[in-house]
């Protein structure tokens, strides 16, 4: 896999240990294209940057080392970290996003995705459930790689989590009990079990407008063809899938 190393991003500081990476966060770039995409990264001035880049064309660009921390995840939060860029490596896709024409992701620069993702797995050991996207560890202010990142063709090639819902589910185990005594409501349950999967739940509260973002982030991953904001059944139940699933790990 070829990596091109013709532009360094300037915008990162050194890892405490470099052992200590978990996960891979994907990223849109809301730019116009990869050019205009690694000058704003590659920028003093603007001080963010990510290690990787995939062009349209599906060229890598390599700017930050994966030994150094790169500035890609900002305020941001997952099973209690809130500084991810420490343990994290950052993966931008060139892709306008909503903000601009928000066009389909290309299959060469998807394809390229799936070789970085596979070759970055098995050199860190990273769990096929830390592959997130940036809307994941920050749902309260971002919205990328967006309902159009094609999380399922990652799902096929066996790197990325994705939840197999059935209609004959299994009753979920473990915290199920402790659910059921603290309440009745799916909402209150959903937000018990999405903090487990790794979601920032804080001070959350029923009916309001963070609430509202925090379940379109979880569909813009895992429901994409309804991006509601409403905790309906089928949101519940991949929900509820995905709590399970994390329970077994």
């Amino acid at each position: 896999m070829k990596l091109i190393e013709t532009f360094r991003s300037p915008n990162f500081d050194t890892r405490n240990n470099v052992k200590s990476i978990k996960y891979i966060i994907l990223h849109y770039t809301a730019m116009t294209n990869h050019f205009e995409a690694i000058e704003h990264l590659c920028s003093n001035s603007n001080r963010v940057s990510s290690h990787y880049l995939i062009s349209k064309k599906g060229a890598i660009y390599y700017l930050v080392d994966t030994k150094d921390r790169a500035w890609h995840a900002g305020n941001s939060f997952w099973k209690g970290l809130t500084d991810l860029n420490s343990q994290s490596i950052g993966i931008e896709i060139d892709n306008s996003g909503h903000h601009l024409h928000f066009e389909d992701y290309t299959t060469l620069q998807i394809n390229s995705l799936v070789r970085l993702i596979s070759k970055l797995v098995i050199e860190f050991k990273i769990s096929t459930h830390n592959i997130l996207g940036h809307s994941d560890i920050a749902p309260y202010r971002k919205i990328d790689p967006g309902e159009k990142f094609p999380w399922k063709i990652l799902k096929k090639k066996k790197i990325v989590y994705f939840q197999n819902v059935s209609n004959n589910q299994k009753k979920i185990v473990g915290n199920q009990t402790s659910l059921d005594l603290l309440s009745t409501n799916k909402d209150q349950k959903s937000i018990i079990m999405l903090k487990k999967i790794g979601y920032d739940t804080r001070n959350l509260k029923i009916n309001s407008n963070a609430y509202k973002k925090l379940i379109e982030s979880y569909q813009r991953h895992y429901r994409q063809n309804n991006i509601s904001g409403k905790n309906d059944d089928q949101t519940y139940k991949l929900i509820q899938q995905h709590y399970k699933d994390v329970l077994t790990l």
